[in-house]
C-alpha cells in the first residue's frame, strides 16, 4: 500500500479490505470520491508510529489516516523537493499534489470526533470477532464443525446424515435433563439427617454442550479411539472423557432400552417385504456374533472365554432382526465358549415366541427342541432361488453394520469389561436410527421402530 516517496512524505493507496477502506473514505471526507488505483493519501495524515521506514515507507497493518483539518490537525502543504520525481506510470502526479485538498465538511464537535473513532474501532472489533469465530470453529472438534458434510457425519457417528443425527437428538433431548454424571450418580441421599430437608441436586457443570458430549460418545463408539486421543481432540481432560463415555452409555442404555423394540406379529406383517412371501409367518431372523477381547490373566477365564471358531478369547451375543431390517432383539454378551443353542436358551427370547410365529436361523443352529414355534433353517434344501439366498445375507448385513463400529472390530480391552455389555446393546439399538433401509426397494415399506 505504498507509493514512491521523497525525503519528507510518502503516498499510500487505499486498502483492498472493504471494512478498512470504508474507514479511510469516511476520514478523508471528500465528496463524490471515486477510488481508483492512482488515488493515494499522504503519509502526514497518519500517526507517525503507523509509518514504517524500511526503504520505502510503508504502513502498519490496518493503519488508518486520522490527522485532518476537521479534527483540529493543522497540516501545511508540503512541496515536493526538486530532483525527486514520482513516476507517472505508477502514480498520478496531479492527484498527489492535490492530496491535501480534501473537501472538509463542517467541523464536528469533540464528542462527534470521539464517536467517529469509537465507531471505527467497533467496526474493526466486529471484523476481528468474526474472524476469531471462524478460526475457533475450524479448530474446535465438535458436531457443528462437521454439520455441513454428511460424509464426515457418517465417518464419525455412523449416522447416515446430519439430518438423521438431528432427528435422533430431538427424540432424546427432552430426557437429557435427567442425565447425572456417573461419578456423582452413586451419591446417596440417605446420608442426610432424617429431620433435615434434602436440597435438590445442582445441575452438573459441563465442559462441553450436551450435543457435543453425545458426539464424543458416538466418535468413541464409531472409531474406537483411545480416551487420550479424544481428550486431545475435544481439548478436555482425559478423566472428563471417561466420565462422558460412561455417563452417555448408561443414559442411552436406559433410555433406548425402555423403548420396546420387539414388534408384534401384526406390525411384522405390515412391513413384510415381498421376498418373504413364501415365509409370511417369519417373526425374526436370528444369528450370533463374536467379538475378540483381551486375554485375561486367569487360566480359568481364558478357558471360559476361548472360542472354538475364532481361536481367541471372545465375547458372544445374539441378535434378532425383523424381516424389514430393524433390530428387534439383542441378548447380553456371554463368554466365547458358549454354544449357539445354550446362548439361545439363556438369551430370554423364548418367552417372546409362540406357535403362530416362525424364526429363521442358519444351518447348524440346532434349536428345534427349544422352540415353541416353527423354525426355518436356511440349508441347501431351501436355497433354490436367489431371493431366498438373500434372506441370510439380510441379517448378516445388519450385524456388519453393528461391527462397523470400530470399538467392536478390534480387540476389546479388559478395562471396559464393566460397560461392554451396555456398549454392545446401545450400538445394536442405534442401528435402528443411524441407517437407511438395507434394500432401497423396501424404503417405502420401512417404518420407524
Amino acid at each position: 500500500m505504498s507509493g514512491k516517496y521523497n525525503s519528507t512524505i510518502s503516498f499510500h493507496r487505499f486498502p483492498k479490505d472493504e471494512t478498512l477502506r470504508k474507514i479511510w473514505i469516511r476520514n478523508v471526507r471528500r465528496e463524490n470520491l471515486v477510488i481508483k488505483r492512482s488515488r493515494a493519501v499522504c503519509s502526514r495524515h497518519f500517526v507517525s508510529t503507523d509509518v514504517i521506514q524500511r526503504g520505502r515507507r510503508r504502513l502498519k497493518e490496518r493503519a488508518v489516516p486520522v490527522l485532518f483539518a476537521w479534527n483540529d490537525y493543522s497540516l501545511e502543504r508540503t512541496q515536493q523537493p526538486e530532483g525527486e520525481l514520482i513516476e507517472e506510470e505508477e502514480m498520478d502526479v496531479g492527484l498527489l499534489l492535490q492530496c491535501h485538498d480534501y473537501d472538509a465538511k463542517p467541523e464536528p464537535s469533540v464528542l462527534d470526533t470521539a464517536c467517529e473513532k469509537i465507531e471505527a474501532q467497533q467496526l474493526l472489533i466486529e471484523e476481528l470477532q468474526k474472524t476469531l469465530a471462524e478460526v475457533t470453529l475450524k479448530q474446535s472438534f465438535g458436531l457443528e464443525r462437521f454439520s455441513a458434510s454428511d460424509d464426515d457425519i457418517r465417518f464419525y457417528t455412523r449416522f447416515a446424515s446430519y439430518r438423521h443425527l438431528q432427528a435422533f437428538w430431538r427424540q432424546i433431548e427432552p430426557a437429557t435433563w435427567r442425565i447425572v454424571p456417573v461419578s456423582t450418580s452413586s451419591t446417596s441421599s440417605t446420608t442426610a439427617a432424617p429431620d433435615k430437608a434434602v436440597d435438590p441436586p445442582r445441575p452438573p457443570s459441563r465442559c462441553l454442550p450436551l450435543i457435543d458430549e453425545l458426539f464424543l460418545f458416538l466418535v468413541y463408539l464409531s472409531l474406537g479411539l483411545k480416551e487420550k486421543d479424544l481428550s486431545d481432540r475435544f481439548n478436555i481432560h482425559q478423566s472428563t472423557v471417561s466420565r462422558i463415555i460412561k455417563t452417555w452409555v448408561h443414559f442411552l442404555y436406559t433410555f433406548m432400552g425402555a423403548i420396546g423394540i420387539w414388534m408384534s406379529p401384526e406390525a411384522i406383517r405390515a412391513t413384510m417385504p415381498s421376498v418373504f412371501s413364501k415365509y409370511p409367518d417369519t417373526q425374526v431372523l436370528i444369528n450370533c456374533t463374536e467379538m475378540r477381547c483381551q486375554m485375561p490373566s486367569s487360566l480359568l477365564s481364558q478357558s471360559e472365554m476361548s472360542s472354538q471358531y475364532k481361536s481367541h478369547t471372545t465375547l458372544k451375543g445374539m441378535i434378532g432382526v425383523s424381516p424389514h431390517g430393524a433390530v428387534t432383539f439383542v441378548s447380553s454378551l456371554y463368554s466365547g465358549s458358549i454354544s449357539d443353542k445354550e446362548l439361545f436358551r439363556q438369551s430370554g427370547i423364548i418367552p417372546l415366541l409362540d406357535k403362530d410365529m416362525a424364526v429363521m436361523v442358519d444351518k447348524g443352529f440346532g434349536i428345534d427342541d427349544l422352540e415353541p414355534c416353527k423354525v426355518y433353517r436356511l440349508s441347501h434344501e431351501v436355497l433354490f432361488t436367489q431371493d431366498i439366498a438373500r434372506l441370510r445375507i439380510h441379517v448378516e448385513r445388519t450385524i456388519r453394520r453393528i461391527k462397523e463400529n470400530k470399538l467392536f472390530d478390534t480387540i476389546i480391552p479388559l478395562t471396559i469389561a464393566g460397560s461392554i455389555n451396555q456398549l454392545f446393546v446401545v450400538a445394536c439399538l442405534l442401528t435402528n436410527y443411524q441407517n437407511k433401509p438395507l434394500i432401497k426397494a423396501w424404503a417405502k415399506e420401512l417404518t420407524m421402530c
